[in-house]
């Protein structure tokens, strides 16, 4: 179940790759896409043989995603274009060789939470300044997939002894990725809405089949 569980954070990823590129949205989108598809695939090898070697493949991939969050939501407001890139670029080389000669156990997790700290006040400003009523929504899901996902986590990291010994076991840690595949959907959403707000592209909250939410784009006939 934690590897097929990862499936779902494919697909997704690879619906907003494709919505990126058939509108020509910045690049940054079509990578953290991809990104998010790495991350999904890392988690599957490391699940179905829960080797070290995989276990860096999984976790790694993890503090790329967050550094490209990182970039993307503080970008537009950097005066040096080519400084942040290159640091980010440099940092995620170096977390890399580290992670590789280094195991990092409590380090990793206090290492990830300080990375997503640092983007929570960014994704607050857009949210407040956002008047778009369901890309507010995208945003409440967002922090509710969160939840739903951390308390599944939570719950098979405390209880998973008291868990083995029930007659149905949930598969909170299947539940997670589940949960995140769609909280990372939500979140890239959200910040391509915003971004293209910023570039005047009159974007648009539009659903598939009326569920299935995803950003529609008016570019300028200049552009």
């Amino acid at each position: 179940f934690n590897t097929i569980s990862n499936v779902p954070g494919i697909l997704f990823a690879l619906i907003g790759l494709i919505n990126a590129l058939r509108q020509r949205f910045e690049k940054r989108f079509s990578v953290l896409h991809m990104s998010n598809m790495i991350l999904s695939i890392g988690s599957m090898l490391y699940h179905a043989t829960l080797r070290r070697v995989q276990q860096q493949g999984d976790e790694t991939p993890m503090v790329w995603e967050m550094l490209l969050y990182f970039y993307i939501l503080y970008s537009p407001d950097w005066h040096y274009r080519s400084t942040m890139p290159t640091f980010l670029f440099f940092y995620g080389v170096g977390f890399a060789i580290a992670h590789a000669l280094i195991r990092f156990e409590i380090g990793f997790k206090v290492h990830y939470i300080i990375l997503c700290l640092l983007c929570i006040p960014r994704m607050y400003k857009y949210y407040i300044y956002t008047k778009d009523n369901y890309a507010k929504r995208l945003a409440k899901l967002y922090i509710a997939t969160l939840f739903l996902g951390s308390i599944c986590w939570l719950m098979d990291r405390v209880l998973c002894k008291e868990i083995s010994h029930w007659y149905f076991n949930p598969q909170g840690h299947a539940l997670w990725h589940v949960f995140m595949s769609f909280n990372s959907y939500f979140a890239n959403t959200f910040l391509m809405f915003c971004r293209a707000e910023q570039r005047r592209w009159d974007p648009k909250i539009v659903h598939f089949f009326g569920v299935f939410p995803y950003v529609k784009i008016q570019k300028p006939k200049s552009q």
